[in-house]
Formats: structure tokens, C-alpha cells, sequence
């Protein structure tokens, strides 16, 4: 992690953001030393759960086995299985074996959604994810994640939009909770003119957040230009400091 960056944003999160939280940032790496940091869990467990201690500051390390859930196995690019029954738990569910999420009206429209979505191969034997400001210089992290309310979601979704003409810069694709912060982001990193994930639709994923909080995660290629947009964006005018202070002060 390039430590100018990484103490030019801390410093501006704190001159604009006060004591809002931290975002946390994913990357894949084949050290050993993150073995430590594998958690194996037992039966179903939504990766959103498992990102708690992240936010917290700790540092957590997946792998194909040790993720509770396919979806976060899939998205984050790790092999899987196909799940047979997916297109029915989405939508209407199976009578006399289990209730669908109802998230789509018949299994057709989630088939046809298989192709809508490349899912970009893990390239590590980790998935390592930590908070922001744990970064160490050897760590290259591929994605940048918030778990946030309205008022920082609006100015992250600005600060991404600060620097380019095109209106749909940011994108909110009907996807897993863990989708919208790591696969989806991943594959922005692509493009020559990435675009933010608006996230945390996800209905089963949405438990294991407040009610409050949504997502929003960028590309590093992104956060780069967002964080040298910070100095002349919006951030220093009178328009956002009653929202800053109502960041800093949420009960009043």
C-alpha cells in the first residue's frame, strides 16, 4: 500500500468526516502468515456476519472453505458448486421443502440473470479483508468498501462522480450483500473508468447490519482519484459542514 496515499486519505477522512467509520479493503495474497486469520465456520454463516470483527479493526482471511455461504464463496471468486436449487430459493421457493426469498417472480428471470454477471477469479489463496487504516506497506488492496449511512453514502457517491461527465458512474446491480463490496467492485477495476457499487440490498444480508447502514465500494483505481479529489470538492463548502455535523453528532 502506497503510505502516502494511505495517510493523505487518512487525514482527509478525518478533516471531513470526523469520527464516521473507517472503510475496509480486500485483497488476495498467497502469504502463509494469514492462515492464522482463516476462521472455519459451521453450517450456514452470511459473510456480511463474518465482516463484523473487520469493521471492528481486526483482520479476517477466507478462503474456499472456511466462507458459511455459497454466494460469498462464489463472489468472492473462489470455486463452488452450482446450487441446483438457487433459482428456486430467489424466487418462489420449492412447496413442502423450503420458502424462497421471493427476490424475483419465477426461477426463469434468476437463470437469466447467470449471464449478466462474470464472477472474477480469486488470484491468492486468501481473501484478506482489514480496515483501512490496519493497511500494511507489503498489502495491495484491490477494493475499498464502506458500511455506511445517507449522509457519507451521498458524498462518497459525489466525491466518485467529481471528475467524470457520465451520469451513471455509479451502478447498484441486484446482487448478494458480499456481491456489491468484492466481486462487483473487483471487476470495475477493469474498466478505464471504474464506477462505484451502491450495495447492501440484500435482504438476507441485511440482518447483519444496521438499519441505517448501506454499502458502497470502489476499485482502487477509483479511490485513488476520489481521495485527490477531496481537497477541491464539495467537501470544503459551507453546503456540507451542517451535514458533517450531524455525522459527527448523529442524535442531535
Amino acid at each position: 500500500m502506497d503510505l502516502t496515499l494511505k495517510e493523505r486519505f487518512l487525514d482527509g477522512w478525518v478533516n471531513y468526516f470526523g469520527s464516521a467509520d473507517l472503510p475496509i479493503v480486500f485483497f488476495f495474497s498467497d502469504d502463509d502468515r494469514y492462515e492464522e486469520h482463516v476462521k472455519i465456520t459451521e453450517g450456514f454463516t452470511c459473510m456480511i456476519g463474518q465482516l463484523k470483527e473487520v469493521r471492528d479493526g481486526q483482520t479476517a482471511a477466507f478462503t474456499g472453505d472456511s466462507i458459511g455461504c455459497r454466494g460469498g464463496v462464489r463472489y468472492s471468486g473462489f470455486p463452488s458448486k452450482p446450487d441446483p436449487n438457487l433459482a428456486y430459493f430467489l424466487s418462489c421457493g420449492v412447496p413442502g421443502q423450503f420458502e424462497g426469498l421471493r427476490l424475483k417472480r419465477t426461477p426463469e428471470l434468476v437463470e437469466g440473470l447467470a449471464g449478466s454477471a462474470s464472477i472474477v477469479p480469486a488470484e491468492g489463496t486468501y481473501l484478506v479483508a482489514k480496515r483501512f487504516d490496519a493497511l500494511d506497506p507489503e498489502d495491495a488492496p484491490r477494493v475499498v468498501a464502506w458500511f455506511a449511512g445517507p449522509d457519507v453514502i451521498a458524498a462518497l457517491f459525489h466525491l466518485a462522480a467529481f471528475d467524470t461527465s457520465d451520469r451513471n458512474c455509479v451502478i447498484s446491480p441486484q446482487t448478494a450483500g458480499c456481491g456489491s463490496i468484492i466481486n462487483y467492485p473487483l471487476a470495475e477495476g477493469d474498466r478505464d473508468d471504474p464506477r462505484g457499487v451502491l450495495g447492501m440490498f440484500d435482504i438476507s444480508a441485511r440482518p447483519y447490519v444496521r438499519a441505517d447502514v448501506l454499502t458502497f465500494a470502489v476499485p482502487l483505481k477509483l479511490f485513488e482519484r476520489m481521495v485527490e479529489g477531496m481537497d477541491e470538492s464539495f467537501l470544503t463548502a459551507e453546503a456540507w459542514q451542517g451535514i458533517k455535523r450531524r455525522i459527527e453528532k448523529p442524535n442531535t
